[in-house]
């Protein structure tokens, strides 16, 4: 148990680490747009400490990535079970007015639209060349 929690921290560090990288911070950097003290994120990307939901919080916002994500990697959320329902969470969020609702919508459908074309294509494609091959 207190090696899965062990491991859990450092993949979680290891994360912060590969996502400040890719945001092409430095620690000292990182730890300024964040407030946390530069010790304590090598700390943290190291495995060695463990920071609370609100550092996480502020490391995620610095590093301009979801809270949630690091909150499930650090096991204080579970992962979300299954799809979620994107028209419904649109159609909930009450920051936007029915016509932007809509042509949200709109265009997600039409994304899944095209990209289920796209695998459709694909699928054909393959079985074509597995029968000639």
């Amino acid at each position: 148990m207190k090696d899965d929690i062990d491991r859990r921290w450092q993949e979680l560090g290891q994360f912060i680490r590969e996502q400040r990288s890719v945001a092409q911070l430095s620690l000292r950097k990182l730890s300024e747009l964040a407030d946390v003290s530069n010790p304590y994120l090598s700390q943290i990307e190291r495995g060695l400490r463990h920071p609370s939901a609100e550092i996480l919080q502020q490391i995620a916002r610095a590093l301009e990535i979801s809270s949630e994500t690091l909150y499930v990697r650090a096991g204080i959320l579970d992962e979300p079970d299954g799809a979620v329902d994107v028209v419904a969470e649109v159609r909930r969020d009450p920051a936007l007015n029915e016509e932007q609702k809509k042509t949200i919508v709109r265009i997600y459908e039409s994304f899944c639209r095209e990209n289920a074309a796209l695998e459709a294509e694909a699928a054909v494609t393959d079985a074509t060349a597995a029968a000639e091959g």
